[in-house]
C-alpha cells in the first residue's frame, strides 16, 4: 500500500532498520457545536477528543491528527476561509485555528499539495474558560483579522500577519477586547464592509437572545453599533454574505442567524453614503423611526447601513444549530459572486437548503437530507464544500454524513463514504482470528468492526480502510473484547459495565458483506448454508439483541445496499443487508447488528478485562474489584458456556490477561501490583488449575502484559514507568530477566510480536499514558520446554519510537499486532492500537534485514 507524500510520516529508531507507516485512523468528531471546519484547501478539520483531527472528503478518511490540546477541542478555522476567494488563488499554505475547552488557541500551518502539517504558535492565553467559536476574514494577502469568544462572556479581537514565501512564518497579535457582560456569546461572524474596505462589522450571538453588531477597523478597535432582535432562544450560529449587488447597482450585506426557537432569520444591510455633517442629524432623526418600522440604522466611516428582517424561515422542528451562505465563486474581472442559497442543520436529523424562489423572490425549501435512524439527537452543524457541490453534517453519534449533488440536469443529492469512529474513549480491540479485521469496544457503548475494503480497487489504487459494521449497539460502556471459536470463526465475547458478559455471532449478512469487502474467494463461503441467522434487531431497552432467522428459506439476500430480503418487510427497524459498497452511518447502526447467542453470568461488578485461549474453547473475564473475592478470575468453557473455574490469587481489579501460546498457563496483571501465573489443563472432566506463582512485580499498578509468542518469557508494564521481562522457571517460579530503561510516562500497554524462532527474536511494542508509542527489539534469554534457560542472555534495544503526528494524544489503552500469514513473511507487520482518545489506529511496521 503506498502512502500519499507526506501524509503517513514515517519514523526511524535508534536501533535503525524499522521504519513505521499510519494506514489507518478511525475517530468520531466531538459533539460540539462550530467543532467542523472545511477549509479552501479541500480538508475538513474537526475536533477528536484532544486532537485536530483533518480529513479529505475525496477519499473519505482521516489522514493525520495534530497534537498539542491539553484538553478537547471546541472549534476550528481555516484561513483564508472560504469567503476568502481573492486570497485563495494560487495559495500552497493554509492556516487553521482551533480552540480548546481550556481556553487555549493554537495556530497550524498546512501545506496543501506536499501534505506536511506544522504547528505554528499557541496563542496568548486571552480566555480564562472554554473557546465556543472563532471566525475570522483576510482583510489582505498576508492579513488576517479573526474574533474568539468564550464561556467567560469575552471576546477579543485578534491580527494573524502572514508571510507569503512558502517557509514564512505567522505572527498574531491581540488587537482588542470586547467584554460582553454576563451573558456569553456562543456565535461570531466578521465580514468586511462593501464599499468600505477597511471596515469591519461583526455580529455576535449568544444567550440573551439578541445579535449584537459591531464596527471597526482594521486596528481591531470595535465599538458597538446596533442590536437586532427577534429571536426568542439562545442564537447559535450567525454567518455574513458576501456583498451582494441588487439591482439599484448597490452592494447589500446579508446576515443569516439561527437559534434554539426553531427559526432562521435573514437580515439585509441596505447602504447609503452620507457626508460627514449630516451624520449626527440623520442619525438622530431617523434611528427612532425606522427602529420600529424596518430596524435599527447604524453608520461605519461614510456609510450608513438600515438593517432589515429580509425573511423569516421556518421549516425545521428542533433546534437549528448552524446556517452558511453557500461559498462565494470566482468570477471573470476578480469578482467574487455570491449565490443567494443557505445550508441548515438541526437537531431534527435534518438538513435543509434554502433558496428564493425566481418569481416571487420568497425564501424556501428546496432541498432537504437526513438521517432516518432512530438515534435519539440529530446535528450539531452542516457545511459546504468549497465549490458548493457537496454538503456536509456531523451529528450526536460522533458522526459524519455527506451528500453530494450528482444530478446532471436538476439536483440529486446521494450520500457519500466518510470516514467515522467511536466518539469516547476506546477501550479494547482485537484482530479476527483470520486477520481480515479489526473489532473494537468503546465507551460510546458500541463495537465496531473495521477492515480495507478492496472490492471495486483497480491495481495500482490505494486501498481504505472503513467501519463495515457495528456488530453491538449496548446501553453500557463497553470495557474489553475478545474472539472465541465459532461458524467460521467469526464469534466474540464482550463485557460491559453490567457485569454480565455477551457473546454475539455473526450473521449471514455480515458474512457477505465481509466477502465482498476482502475479495475473499467464494470456497471460503461453504458453510453459509449452516447459517439460520440473517441479522439482528435491537430490543427496545438496547440491551439484548435478537436474532432475525431465514426461516429456513434459502433466499440469497439481496446485494442491493439499498434494499433488504422481502422475508423482512415485517421487521421494520432492522435489514440484515449485503453490501457491495461501504455502508454509511445510518447503515451501519441499523443493519448490521450481530446476534446475541448467550450471555454469562457470574462476576459481581462491572467487567474489566476478558481474554480467550488460542483454541477458542476458553475464555478468562475479570471484573473491577476492592477485595479478594470479588477480584477472582471466571473461566469459561466455550460450547457449554459453563463456568469451569473461578482463579483466586489477586485482591484488586485484574487489568489484563493473556493465555501462553501454547495454552499451559494463564498471566494474570493487578492493580494489586502483582502478577500470577496459572497453569491450565484441559481434561475430560474440565478444567484443571493451580497457581504457579504470584509476585510483587512493580511499584505501582500494573497495567499490562503479552507473552512472548515463541516461549515462557512474558512482559509487564506499569504505571511506575517500566516495563519488566520475566521467564516461568521449572513450572513452579517467576525469574525476573531484565528491566528496560525507565520511559517517559506509565506504561498502559504491551503486545510482543514474535520474529525469529531460532534466535528468540521477537519486536514488544510499549503504548504510555501520554499516548506514544515505542518498538522494542528483545532477543536471547530463551526458557525450553523443560523450563531450563538457554545460554543466551535477554538483549533488549529501542528500535524504533513513533513521530508524535501518528500517535495517540492521550492513554493508549490497548496494542495489538495481526498474526502474519506464512505466506506473506516479507510484507509488513501490521500493529492496531486503540487508546482514550477516541481514536482507532492501524499502522505498517517495515523491518529491513
Amino acid at each position: 500500500m503506498s502512502p500519499a507524500a507526506g501524509e503517513l510520516a514515517g519514523a526511524r529508531g535508534e536501533g535503525g532498520g524499522m521504519e513505521v507507516q499510519r494506514v489507518f485512523i478511525g475517530a468520531g468528531c466531538n459533539r460540539v457545536v462550530n467543532n467542523v471546519s472545511w477549509g479552501a484547501c479541500g480538508l475538513v478539520a474537526f475536533g477528536a477528543q484532544n486532537a485536530v483531527a483533518l480529513f479529505s472528503p475525496e477519499r473519505g478518511e482521516i489522514v493525520t491528527t495534530l497534537p498539542g490540546h491539553k484538553a478537547p477541542v471546541n472549534c476550528t478555522l481555516w484561513l483564508p476561509t472560504k469567503k476568502d476567494v481573492l486570497q485563495v488563488r494560487g495559495r500552497e499554505t493554509y492556516y487553521l485555528l482551533s480552540g480548546s475547552a481550556d481556553g487555549a488557541i493554537m495556530a497550524w500551518k498546512i501545506g496543501s499539495g506536499k501534505g506536511d502539517w506544522s504547528h505554528v504558535l499557541q496563542l496568548p492565553g486571552m480566555h480564562k474558560k472554554g473557546i465556543t467559536c472563532l471566525a475570522g476574514r483576510m482583510v489582505s494577502d498576508t492579513v488576517a483579522i479573526f474574533a474568539s469568544t468564550s464561556s467567560d462572556s469575552i471576546v477579543v479581537i485578534w491580527e494573524m500577519v502572514i508571510e507569503p514565501t512558502p517557509g514564512g512564518s505567522c505572527k498574531v497579535s491581540c488587537l482588542h477586547t470586547l467584554s460582553i457582560g454576563s451573558k456569553p456569546m456562543v456565535s461570531l461572524s466578521l465580514a468586511v464592509l462593501p464599499e468600505q474596505g477597511s471596515h469591519l462589522i461583526l455580529a455576535m450571538g449568544g444567550l440573551d437572545h439578541k445579535i449584537h453588531i459591531y464596527c471597526g477597523d482594521k486596528s481591531g478597535k470595535f465599538i458597538k453599533a446596533c442590536e437586532l432582535k427577534g429571536h426568542s432562544d439562545w442564537i447559535r450560529s450567525l454567518d455574513f454574505s458576501l456583498p451582494v449587488m441588487m439591482s439599484s447597482g448597490k452592494h447589500n450585506l446579508f446576515l443569516v442567524s439561527s437559534s434554539q426557537d426553531r427559526t432562521i432569520r435573514i437580515w439585509k444591510m441596505d447602504s447609503e453614503a452620507v457626508s460627514s455633517g449630516s451624520t449626527a442629524q440623520l442619525r438622530k432623526a431617523n434611528i427612532e423611526m425606522t427602529s420600529y418600522i424596518e430596524g435599527p440604522l447604524f453608520v461605519a466611516g461614510n456609510t450608513s447601513y438600515q438593517v432589515s428582517l429580509e425573511s423569516l424561515l421556518v421549516g425545521h422542528e428542533d433546534w437549528v444549530y448552524s446556517v452558511e451562505w453557500q461559498p462565494p465563486t470566482l468570477l471573470p474581472g476578480d469578482e467574487a459572486h455570491q449565490a443567494m442559497s443557505i445550508l441548515s442543520a438541526s437537531m431534527d436529523k435534518m438538513m435543509m437548503i434554502w433558496r428564493p424562489e425566481k418569481n416571487t423572490g420568497l425564501w424556501i425549501n428546496s432541498v432537504t437530507v437526513g438521517e432516518l435512524s432512530h438515534s435519539a439527537l440529530g446535528f450539531y452543524g452542516g457545511h459546504w464544500q468549497p465549490d458548493g457541490k457537496s454538503i456536509l453534517a456531523h451529528g450526536y453519534g460522533g458522526s459524519f454524513h455527506m451528500w453530494r449533488d450528482v444530478g446532471l440536469d436538476s439536483e440529486n443529492w446521494q450520500p457519500q463514504i466518510v470516514p467515522s469512529g467511536h466518539f469516547a474513549p476506546v477501550s479494547d480491540l482485537t484482530w479476527a482470528r483470520s486477520g481480515q479485521y479489526l473489532l473494537s469496544v468503546s465507551h460510546d457503548q458500541t463495537t465496531r468492526i473495521f477492515a480495507p475494503w478492496r472490492n471495486q480497487v483497480k491495481p495500482g489504487d490505494m486501498i481504505y480502510w472503513r467501519e463495515i459494521a457495528r456488530p453491538q449497539i449496548h446501553g453500557h460502556d463497553i470495557n474489553c473484547v475478545a474472539f472465541i471459536q465459532g461458524s467460521g470463526n467469526h464469534r466474540f465475547v464482550s463485557g460491559a459495565d453490567e457485569k454480565v458478559s455477551r457473546v454475539f455471532e455473526a450473521p449471514l449478512s455480515f458474512l457477505k458483506t465481509l466477502q465482498q469487502a476482502t475479495l475473499l474467494k467464494p470456497d471460503v463461503s461453504d458453510d453459509f448454508d449452516n447459517v439460520q441467522v440473517v441479522g439482528a434487531n435491537m430490543s427496545a431497552l438496547g440491551l439484548s439483541q435478537k436474532p432475525i432467522y431465514t426461516h429456513g428459506v434459502k433466499e440469497s439476500l439481496s446485494s442491493n445496499s439499498t434494499d433488504g430480503p422481502d422475508s423482512m418487510e415485517t421487521i421494520p427497524d432492522a435489514v440484515p443487508t449485503v453490501f457491495t459498497e461501504p455502508p454509511v452511518e445510518d447503515q451501519l447502526a441499523w443493519n448490521t447488528l450481530w446476534p446475541e447467542s448467550h450471555k454469562l453470568y457470574g462476576h459481581g461488578n462491572e467487567l474489566f478485562s476478558i481474554c480467550c485461549d488460542y483454541e477458542g474453547k476458553l475464555v478468562a473475564s475479570s471484573c473491577k474489584a476492592q477485595s479478594a473475592p470479588v477480584a477472582e478470575i471466571w473461566l469459561w468453557e466455550i460450547g457449554t458456556w459453563k463456568a469451569v473455574g473461578r482463579l483466586q490469587s489477586h485482591n484488586l481489579t485484574v487489568t489484563q490477561m493473556e493465555f501462553s501460546r501454547d495454552n499451559v498457563f494463564l498471566l494474570s496483571v493487578s492493580r494489586d501490583r502483582h502478577l500470577s501465573i496459572f497453569s491450565i489443563r484441559k481434561t475430560k472432566e474440565g478444567v484443571e488449575h493451580h497457581l504457579v506463582a504470584k509476585h510483587e512485580a512493580h511499584k505501582r499498578i500494573v497495567w499490562a502484559c503479552s507473552w512472548n509468542p515463541f516461549g515462557y518469557e512474558f512482559a509487564t508494564g506499569s504505571r511506575d514507568k517500566t516495563v519488566k521481562i520475566w521467564c516461568v522457571q521449572d513450572a513452579s517460579s517467576v525469574k525476573l530477566l531484565a528491566t528496560l530503561p525507565q520511559f517517559r510516562d506509565s506504561v498502559t500497554a504491551l503486545a510482543w510480536m514474535g520474529r525469529d524462532r531460532a534466535s528468540n527474536a521477537g519486536i514488544l511494542a510499549v503504548g504510555m499514558d501520554n499516548g506514544l508509542i515505542e518498538l522494542w527489539g528483545v532477543s536471547g534469554g530463551r526458557v525450553s520446554a523443560d523450563s531450563t534457560p538457554d545460554s543466551s542472555p535477554l538483549s533488549a534495544a529501542c528500535m524504533l519510537r513513533f513521530d508524535p503526528l501518528l500517535c495517540h494524544v492521550s492513554t493508549v489503552h490497548r496494542l495489538r499486532w495481526r498474526e502474519p500469514n506464512s505466506s506473506d513473511e516479507k510484507s509488513a507487520l501490521e500493529l492496531a492500537s486503540c487508546g482514550a482518545d477516541h481514536c482507532v489506529r492501524v499502522f505498517d511496521v517495515h523491518c529491513r534485514t
